[in-house]
């Protein structure tokens, strides 16, 4: 059933933020946001990686985030999956989860899947057992991982492979497939482990032109299921995915504008550090 999104104002963004209306098992958004930065501020010898930093993603929300080079958005997803610690500032899932008092293991349990730039699959295993190994991750591997598949797990990796239009293939080896598919195949393990929040960088980085067309059609099929925070340089991509949705423009590790696609590609500021480069 598709999201129907609505609006709350948030002191954190500014302004209105399109939210999707999407219940949360487990994790307390009763307030329309699944994740909140404020004022995060990360400091590499001196260098300010993200400068006073906030930002907030509604639930169900696709969020497409943009910026030249060394804006930021490689150290916030970092900072928000546990792996580098702020100098100051808060981040939470949810209205309770401090993630800054939580470790990567701790956070990627919680709901939170991150997808790098460079697909890491099982080269050797194929198509349906790298969703089968995925399924069983966050148990206990070594009494599962030989155990026979329920009934259930069967039709939920089922559906994973035709979300993914990989059916046809599921008995091909990972490390046969094009980058397109492989980039697909990690998405598919990541969604066997039923994420809130997905944090997907630079997805559609080396993928042919059809390849990023369905990944675009991929990304529309998650929005509202899952909450999605997109990092891309790929423009004409993010405007097939951010659709009516708020797109973020992070520079010198802070927001330089948000707004709809039109709004902030025609925005004097955003042309000049990076759209008209």
């Amino acid at each position: 059933m598709e999201s129907h999104p609505h609006t709350l104002d948030t002191p954190a963004s500014g302004g209105t933020v399109s939210y999707g209306r999407v219940a949360q098992e487990g994790l307390d958004v009763s307030h329309g946001v699944i994740l909140y930065l404020e004022d995060i501020c990360v400091d590499f010898d001196g260098f300010k990686a993200l400068n006073n930093l906030t930002l907030d993603i509604g639930v169900g929300e696709l969020r497409c985030i943009i910026g030249p080079n060394g804006a930021g958005k490689t150290t916030m997803m970092d900072v928000i999956t546990g792996k580098t610690s702020p100098k100051s500032g808060q981040v939470f899932f949810g209205q309770t989860l401090d993630l800054s008092t939580m470790t990567e293991a701790e956070i990627a349990h919680s709901g939170i899947g991150r997808k790098f730039q460079r697909p890491t699959v099982f080269e050797h295993h194929t198509i349906f057992e790298n969703l089968e190994l995925a399924l069983k991750v966050n148990k206990a591997v070594w009494p599962t991982l030989f155990a026979r598949l329920t009934g259930q797990q069967r039709d939920k990796i089922y559906v994973t492979l035709e979300l993914l239009k990989l059916e046809k293939l599921y008995k091909r080896q990972a490390g046969l497939l094009s980058h397109g598919q492989k980039q697909w195949l990690e998405i598919g393990m990541l969604l066997m482990q039923d994420p809130k929040l997905l944090l997907l960088d630079e997805p559609v980085a080396g993928m042919t032109d059809a390849e990023t067309e369905r990944t675009a059609e991929l990304f529309n099929s998650l929005r509202g299921k899952h909450s999605l925070v997109v990092v891309e340089h790929d423009m004409d991509f993010v405007e097939s995915i951010a659709l009516d949705g708020k797109v973020t423009v992070l520079c010198e590790g802070s927001v330089l504008a948000e707004g709809k696609m039109q709004t902030v590609q025609n925005d004097p500021r955003v042309i000049e550090v990076y759209l008209g480069r």
